[in-house]
């Protein structure tokens, strides 16, 4: 009876060990839902553009001017959380409960976008809509500053994104420009939006922090796996060359 249930306990502990997903497999989904996400805002924001009905000659469209270039805004900050959030999956190794609830802490703020996007082009940047839309890209980099602490307290502050992220001043800048855009918003519109042009400006250029950090860790490891692998009390040619040369 006892061997039965040892053999019952092994099987069930067999099986629970082969739904274990992998952490890279875990990482790519979480990416793809991620990526998922960020394309059906894209798509919700773009079904905003009503196509004019009143003519067919370009002044029907002078109307949807705003509507047009709150898209064009926020079309690029999601790109460019898209972009960061990209990388950002890069330095992640294993997921844990803590990550997916930041990821989708900061995927629940970015969702927000269409509708502050909508809002703001629909009352031509009208002061409340667009503090709106400031507190929503604020919360928005919040939730990311959440996640990427959360990635380190999982991985260590030794890790690739610990030390890639460095103090990230880009980051904390960019989150006082959104407080000052939210404040100057009740006063003078167009100063708020062209500080939300700014932040956008700044983070344009894609951040290679990751990227760097990751070729500069996988570069250290080649070389220490080279080391390791030379075997203890054997010269190198030049070394070789260099003895012989003296002893003649």
């Amino acid at each position: 009876m006892e061997r039965a249930c040892l053999k019952v306990q092994r099987r069930g502990f067999r099986a629970n060990e082969s739904f274990r997903m992998p952490s890279k497999f875990a990482r790519n989904r979480l990416e793809a839902f991620s990526d998922g996400v960020l394309a059906i805002i894209i798509t919700i924001m773009v079904l905003e553009l009503k196509a004019p009905r009143g003519g067919a000659d370009l002044a029907e469209l002078r109307p949807l001017a705003p509507v047009f270039l709150s898209y064009v805004l926020s079309f690029v900050y999601v790109g460019i959380y898209w972009n960061n959030h990209h990388h950002l999956m890069h330095s992640v190794e294993r997921v844990t409960g803590s990550i997916l609830w930041a990821n989708l802490h900061l995927l629940f703020w970015l969702s927000l976008v269409p509708f502050v996007t909508a809002w703001t082009g629909a009352n031509d940047f009208a002061p409340v809509p667009t503090a709106m839309y400031g507190v929503v890209l604020l919360a928005s980099a919040v939730a990311y500053f959440v996640l990427q602490a959360a990635i380190v307290r999982v991985h260590g502050q030794e890790s690739v994104l610990a030390r890639a992220i460095g103090r990230d001043f880009k980051g904390r800048l960019s989150l006082v420009m959104y407080v000052t855009a939210i404040g100057l918003a009740t006063v003078n519109v167009w100063a708020a939006n062209a500080l939300y042009v700014g932040v956008a400006l700044v983070w344009l250029v894609p951040d290679r922090r990751i990227e760097r950090a990751i070729a500069q860790e996988s570069l250290d490891a080649e070389r220490k796996a080279g080391r390791e692998s030379q075997p203890a009390g054997i010269k190198t040619p030049t070394a070789g060359r260099a003895t012989s040369g003296g002893e003649s």
